[in-house]
């Protein structure tokens, strides 16, 4: 779960968001059926299972924080023992190793492969409806627990008809033409 579903049920004041961000959520409030709302109570903005930290944000601020400089994900491999972490929020696909107290990684472009036996990593998968990594196709990630490996993978999909619809929708416009660049 994260800071929009939070908005979308009530559990943060959507005073709290950016301008368009707000206006989103405020949207999404007119247009989520009962089914959807329960689906969403039935999440958490973090959790863990068989040696993952998941976490919207950070397993500092599972909501807010955004790990996107070195110290973030330093501070977000240090709060855990879990071999892997994964994270969310920003919606930039990252691959962040830590061996031995170095980093190494950052940005992660579709198709790269991450061999997650040899060090604690972070992974964002990025987004698949908004990244804002300046690759503006969907962004998601294969995890294979048996071989121990990530795939970042990306699909094109219909941007311009996606746009369209968020228009005639009355969302704000420059939501939808940020889906272009993937801003």
């Amino acid at each position: 779960m994260g800071n929009h579903d939070l908005g979308v049920l009530g559990r943060i004041d959507l005073e709290a968001f950016a301008g368009e961000a707000g206006d989103a959520a405020r949207w999404t409030k007119t247009v989520l059926d009962d089914e959807s709302a329960a689906f969403l109570e039935s999440l958490s903005p973090s959790g863990a299972a068989d040696g993952v930290t998941l976490a919207h944000g950070s397993p500092r601020d599972p909501v807010w924080e955004y790990v996107l400089t070195a110290a973030a994900a330093a501070a977000a491999l240090a709060g855990t023992e879990d071999p892997l972490i994964l994270v969310g929020h920003s919606h930039v696909a990252l691959a962040i190793a830590s061996a031995d107290g170095t980093l190494t990684g950052g940005l992660a472009p579709g198709g790269i492969e991450v061999d997650l036996a040899a060090a604690q990593h972070l992974l964002n998968p990025g987004s698949v409806g908004q990244p804002r990594d300046g690759d503006p196709r969907a962004a998601w990630l294969v995890i294979d627990t048996e071989s121990r490996r990530a795939t970042f993978c990306r699909t094109d999909y219909p941007i311009e008809q996606t746009q369209a619809e968020m228009r005639e929708q009355g969302l704000p416009s420059a939501l939808a033409e940020r889906l272009a660049q993937g801003a």
